[in-house]
């Protein structure tokens, strides 16, 4: 069995550090790399897909809203045309300094509360889903499983990758847990890899609840701004490792 695990990177800002990239970047198999508009700035995007080449990590745009002071976790309403054309602009952006550097651009997957609410939205996520067509029709799209997202990349032609998360707990309906409440990242190493085998076991989500809600899972996702995160993703390559199950890039694993 193979699966992909990918980690929001390259958050920092000028001279503001966000998490540990060099470490983390060892773990994983593809990096969502932040454009400029949440987090990252021109430097950083070079020096983390710098980092991507080095580890031999696929490298993937993480486009958020234009919210730097919020981390990109505030919701914005936005006309859809707007939002499909700003998806473009980061993605652009990544792209052109990736080719600067012989290195290829090849997922994306968006960012905080943009990723949130594209999940219930079908206007947010056709938009998305517009914008990295626009920018490359054979990007793939990483959406939440089972989310407006998914619908829409298949609906535009575009190859999607279903994404779950290693730190992150659902509700019933199969929606990541507000970060407003206390338990809805996941910060124990151990509990994390329960979470990723258990997913893989019954192709399901489980919700805080218990409930289970269908999903075939291509990607896992860590979220590289928390301090847990090297901590985590080790303990969870490690289950994943001695269960057999091999860590791949997503070009490799989405054909």
């Amino acid at each position: 069995m193979r699966i992909n695990i990918n980690a929001d990177i390259g958050e920092s800002y000028g001279k503001f550090t966000i998490g540990n990239d060099s470490e983390l970047m060892t773990l994983i198999g593809s990096a969502n790399i932040a454009c400029g508009m949440h987090a990252g700035d021109p430097s950083i995007m070079v020096r983390t897909i710098g980092l991507a080449k080095e580890h031999g990590v696929s490298i993937g745009a993480h486009p958020g809203f234009n919210d730097i002071w919020g981390f990109g976790r505030r919701q914005i309403r936005m006309n859809p045309k707007d939002l499909e054309y700003l998806v473009t602009y980061q993605i652009g952006a990544l792209q052109a300094l990736a080719q600067a550097q012989n290195a290829k651009v090849t997922h994306v997957k968006p960012h905080g509360a943009l990723n949130n609410m594209a999940h219930d939205d079908a206007s947010y996520a056709e938009a998305i889903a517009r914008g990295i067509k626009a920018a490359d029709p054979n990007l793939i799209f990483v959406a939440n499983a089972g989310s407006e997202m998914t619908k829409a990349g298949h609906k535009l032609g575009l190859r999607v990758a279903n994404e779950s998360y290693i730190d992150r707990r659902y509700d019933d309906n199969g929606k990541m847990l507000s970060r407003e409440l206390e338990n809805s990242v996941i910060k124990d190493p151990q509990q994390a890899a329960e979470h990723v085998l258990r997913i893989l076991d019954e192709r399901a989500l489980v919700s805080v609840s218990g409930k289970r809600i269908p999903a075939e899972v291509d990607t896992f996702c860590i979220h590289g701004d928390e301090p847990t995160a090297v901590a985590v993703a080790t303990a969870v390559v490690a289950a994943l490792k001695q269960a057999g199950i091999q860590i791949t890039p997503l070009p490799e694993l989405i054909q």
